[in-house]
């Protein structure tokens, strides 16, 4: 009985530690896979997806602007979290921005800054602006540690709760599986896809961070209207766990005043 309560004790003191608030939302979370580690697991699977798919060359003018605007939204980000007291959110950052060239319609963001965009992406967010709102999402999940809650349930399921140190060591297949899931790494999300919650919270986050950036968060309407036009399609990863086209939007427009008021209008 000692033994039991001893254990409850420190997996409740653990739970209590790992409990944070998200940036802008304030919603509390539980991640309870340690960051570092995840990093580590992400620069590794990182390195692997650029060497097996072709990357834009980077004197590319598309590549050129993909790298612009994530430069742009990461330093604003890197501001608002030291004012906010919470910069520690980026310890182990080392933003890295890549076009992929591939039909595929998605983006994604990695723990650690490393973001990828797929060139099949940019006939539908045609200009800057449009990039602004998919990047400005995508890295939303990553800021918010959407991932590693992703991650921490899936890993309970699959792996018993393993130690992530531990599983990357014993079963670094399963693991590094259960991370490009969690990350929207490749060509499907699989049962690791962002909840409904996860996904409108980095809607909400997308809008602040490209306002931040002195991209006009109004741009995100007409770019998911672009995306509803252009859905049906089995490629179209953005779109397999979102919520619907009109309940987006109007949250979208409703969230609106508060993005507004991150906005940085170019001089």
């Amino acid at each position: 009985m000692k033994t039991k309560l001893i254990i409850f004790t420190a997996v409740l003191g653990a739970i209590l530690w790992s409990c944070s608030r998200v940036p802008i939302t304030g919603r509390r979370q539980m991640k309870l896979l340690p960051d570092a580690k995840l990093i580590q697991l992400s620069n590794q699977e990182y390195t692997k997806f650029l060497n097996a798919n072709t990357l834009v060359p980077s004197t590319d003018s598309n590549t050129i602007m993909v790298k612009k605007v994530g430069n742009k939204i990461a330093m604003e980000i890197q501001k608002y979290l030291v004012a906010q007291k919470q910069a520690k959110r980026l310890n182990g950052y080392k933003w890295e921005f890549n076009l992929v060239q591939s039909n595929t319609v998605n983006a994604w963001c990695m723990p650690g800054g490393k973001v990828v965009v797929y060139t099949g992406l940019l006939p539908i967010t045609k200009d800057e602006k449009g990039l602004a709102v998919v990047m400005g999402h995508e890295i939303a999940h990553a800021i918010a540690n959407h991932g590693n809650e992703r991650m921490s349930q899936q890993m309970a399921i699959q792996m018993g709760g393993t130690a992530l140190a531990v599983a990357m060591e014993q079963q670094p297949g399963q693991t590094a599986e259960i991370f490009n899931q969690a990350y929207g790494v490749g060509s499907g999300l699989g049962a690791l896809a962002y909840s409904r919650k996860h996904e409108t919270e980095a809607d909400k986050l997308g809008l602040c961070f490209m306002a931040m950036a002195g991209y006009d968060p109004n741009s995100a309407v007409g770019f998911w209207e672009r995306m509803a036009k252009a859905g049906g399609g089995a490629t179209i990863q953005l779109l397999s766990t979102h919520p619907s086209d009109a309940n987006r939007i109007k949250d979208i427009k409703e969230y609106m005043p508060k993005a507004m008021k991150f906005y940085k209008k170019p001089q």
